[in-house]
């Protein structure tokens, strides 16, 4: 019995040290780092350097380039290209976007705030766009070096990697910016690339790689374009499908935008928001991206992707109970704590579902798409309804609204596997080893 129970154990670690969800992390790392050079970071150089509140907010721009990756997405799959497409397609690029981030974050690097806010504006959404362009490559890196079953684990390293690369990044700009000033911060802060551009070297072209169309010139850059479209539309179901991506996040998503102000609302000092929000939703989620990984290696896609979603959604009715309680830091531990393992699970379980979905010949297209689609119908109501229902119903009432609107995700997802959908629509990189 205990030999079993050590084998089984040691079935369940050894998923996370192959190769291939090893690399995984390594990109994510890469992956992260450009997102805390425009966030966070950006917002301390440009407070410290005194500029206002209003002109900070601008920044934002250099975030909103991520959300529209989709539009040249189809150049990661279908150009190659010169002299160092020799390499392969994904080295390549990989290789081109990563030179491409680190110069846009030596760029940022060198702009004044002070004495130039226009410049610095249009550096932060280069690096924006760098940034974007990288996760396009990285994310169709990934899932064609994985293989269907390493899909779970490998989404969950990669999630591992770009938390460590953000906050790592992050910290080490502001432990340097103090002592070498921003500029020196941030060209050390460049070398954070060169994890995602040494494991393409490393390993090389992936070997589940396939070119979109033996054609050559402009019609094979209108393949690429075109064929991530009609290649998914032509698939039985793709429209529910659909569906699902653009709903399975409205609950989550309409939850999380006014958590802060539910907690300010209840009183929560600035140092029990960091306990409780950061200490215990940060290992939180770490253990469930875990647990996510683990899930999906026993349960398969299918049923942990279920539970996921079911997980995700009840975690909303915690802040309910939560704002029906009043100022309890027991009850703000275990609200943050459930809600942040449920998104380390569904995190790994979802994001693996939609590398699944996607055909090879269009990685980068198709997956860009699709992330993009899962999440911008809960931004749009959130940016048009979250504030004015809060207003209305109240804090309770709300969470329990979003609990109740998370569930037509879950009910679909469960339709999709009783019809049998779910295995319809999968793409090969979910099921070509």
């Amino acid at each position: 019995m205990a030999t079993a129970a050590g084998e089984d154990w040691l079935s369940g670690i050894r998923p996370y040290v192959e190769k291939a969800p090893l690399a995984a992390f390594f990109l994510g790392v890469s992956s992260g780092f450009p997102y805390a050079m425009i966030g966070a970071t950006l917002t301390s150089r440009l407070a410290q350097d005194g500029i206002d509140k209003k002109t900070i907010t601008a920044f934002t721009l250099g975030f909103l380039v991520y959300n529209l990756k989709p539009l040249w997405a189809w150049a990661v799959d279908g150009v190659r290209l010169p002299l160092i497409g020799a390499l392969g397609q994904r080295v390549s690029w990989l290789l081109f976007a990563g030179v491409l981030v680190m110069a846009a974050v030596a760029n940022l690097a060198l702009v004044d705030p002070a004495t130039n806010i226009g410049a610095t504006v249009v550096a932060a959404v280069l690096v924006g766009f760098a940034g974007a362009t990288f996760d396009i490559v990285i994310d169709a890196y990934r899932i064609e070096q994985l293989k269907p079953y390493q899909l779970g684990v490998g989404s969950g390293m990669t999630q591992y990697g770009w938390r460590i690369g953000s906050v790592a990044a992050g910290a080490l700009a502001l432990v340097l910016a103090a002592r070498i000033g921003w500029s020196g911060a941030y060209l050390a802060c460049a070398s954070f690339a060169l994890p995602a551009m040494i494991t393409g070297l490393v390993l090389g072209e992936p070997e589940r790689h396939r070119p979109p169309t033996e054609k050559r010139g402009m019609a094979e850059v209108l393949a690429s374009i075109v064929g991530p479209f009609t290649e998914f539309f032509q698939r039985h179901g793709a429209i529910i499908v659909l569906l699902f991506i653009l709903i399975h996040k409205i609950g989550d998503t309409l939850g999380q935008i006014v958590l802060r102000l539910l907690l300010n609302d209840l009183g929560f000092t600035n140092d029990e928001i960091a306990l409780y929000d950061v200490g215990v939703g940060f290992w939180a989620y770490l253990i469930g991206i875990f647990v996510g990984g683990a899930l999906y290696a026993r349960l398969g896609m299918k049923t942990s992707v279920l539970l996921s979603l079911i997980l995700m959604a009840v975690s909303n009715a915690s802040f309910a109970i939560l704002a029906g309680a009043g100022h309890s830091n027991w009850g703000l531990a275990g609200a943050i704590g459930f809600e942040n393992f449920a998104s380390g699970i569904g995190g790994v379980t979802v994001i693996a579902y939609f590398a699944a979905l996607c055909d090879l010949r269009y990685t980068a297209s198709q997956y860009a798409l699709i992330s993009a689609a899962s999440s911008v119908v809960g931004r749009l109501l959130t940016a048009t309804t979250a504030g004015a229902m809060v207003e209305r119903f109240g804090y309770v009432t709300f969470y329990w609204i979003t609990t109740i609107v998370a569930f037509p995700g879950v009910f679909l997802f469960w339709w999709m596997i009783r019809t049998g959908l779910v295995d319809q629509a999968i793409g090969d990189a979910g099921t070509e080893e």
